[in-house]
């Protein structure tokens, strides 16, 4: 398939697709034109890619465990090596960190809502004249 349509299928953009193939993330072969030719087996390469980078992942660790993937949400790593795992452990934490931080801002986020609901309830209940931002 060419390029257009495997970003299509992906959702993903054309640019992000040459750039995936830039940082040896994604390959495909040369037609006789010049066009890339993807495989079908690039659809689901291409999803993997954008939900390890959506987690924080950076490609050079993407890099390092695609040859790992061999389906969607599966690791298999016969051998890896001490700094591979490493590697692992630390973004691992890093995304750890990371979740910890958008719980601790979600929840701030619900408190501040919820007071300023309750505060425009209160504002619209009759006989009250008060009001606020």
């Amino acid at each position: 398939m060419r390029i257009g349509e495997l970003s299509d299928r992906t959702g993903t953009p054309r640019r992000m697709l040459r750039y995936y193939e830039e940082q040896g993330l994604l390959t495909s072969d040369r037609s006789p034109n010049g066009y890339r030719d993807y495989d079908e087996r690039s659809v689901d390469r291409v999803l993997q890619i954008r939900g390890l980078l959506d987690s924080g992942l950076p490609t050079r660790v993407i890099k390092q465990i695609l040859p790992c993937l061999k389906k969607p949400r599966s690791i298999h790593v016969a051998d890896a090596t001490p700094e591979t795992i490493a590697t692992l452990e630390g973004e691992r934490d890093r995304m750890t960190q990371r979740i910890e931080c958008l719980v601790r801002s979600r929840d701030a986020i619900a408190v501040y809502v919820d007071a300023v609901l309750a505060r425009q309830r209160e504002a619209v209940r009759p006989g009250n004249h008060t009001s606020g931002c």
